[in-house]
């Protein structure tokens, strides 16, 4: 007896094709690269908040690009540094992507462009820094959304594959963290 048919109808057995991975940014239509980008986050080192339309019709818009560049800042070294565009992409990808399975949340900033001096002062605090942290060079962000699990979160910045992802877990209120840069494509866990 032939083991693939079922009994009743005969019809060969055949395996469900596993849903798409709902984090597959290839997957996304072209119209969700090509709206227009306002990235709201919060800062909470600052209790700074923004919603800032950053990109249109293909150009970013300076005046915000700006202020992002401010709300991203060193907060404890008090300095600006240009942030990678491609980073703002990530972030923005990111929220824009939760929103449509109704978590309209804004990014949470923990940290992104650190001095050398500061990045150093957390090394010594015990803090995971890396030497060489991409932070410093503007082209990483520590970031969570609320009300999202880590996990989920760092593995929708990771089908972006622009760059590293690092999954920071921590028991309570608040959670952990995912480090998102525009470096290499690795993932690590801290």
């Amino acid at each position: 007896m032939d083991r693939s048919l079922t009994s009743q109808s005969r019809q060969p057995i055949t395996e469900l094709e596993p849903p798409p991975d709902i984090f597959d940014a290839q997957a996304l239509d072209l119209e969700f690269w090509l709206k227009p980008r306002t990235l709201e986050v919060v800062r909470p080192a600052s209790n700074e908040k923004a919603k800032l339309l950053y990109w249109k019709d293909g150009e970013v818009i300076d005046s915000a690009y700006q202020e992002l560049c401010h709300l991203l800042r060193d907060v404890n070294g008090k300095k600006t540094a240009p942030i990678d565009p491609k980073l703002l992409e990530t972030l923005w990808g990111t929220q824009a992507f939760v929103a449509r399975y109704g978590i309209e949340q804004p990014l949470e900033i923990l940290s992104g462009y650190r001095t050398a001096e500061s990045n150093g002062k957390l090394r010594e605090a015990g803090v995971p820094a890396a030497r060489q942290s991409l932070h410093i060079s503007g082209r990483a962000a520590d970031i969570r959304v609320a009300n999202l699990n880590a996990e989920v979160l760092g593995s929708l910045v990771r089908s972006f594959k622009q760059g590293g992802v690092g999954f920071y877990y921590r028991s309570g209120p608040r959670g952990g963290w995912i480090h998102a840069d525009t470096g290499l494509q690795r993932t690590w866990k801290g």
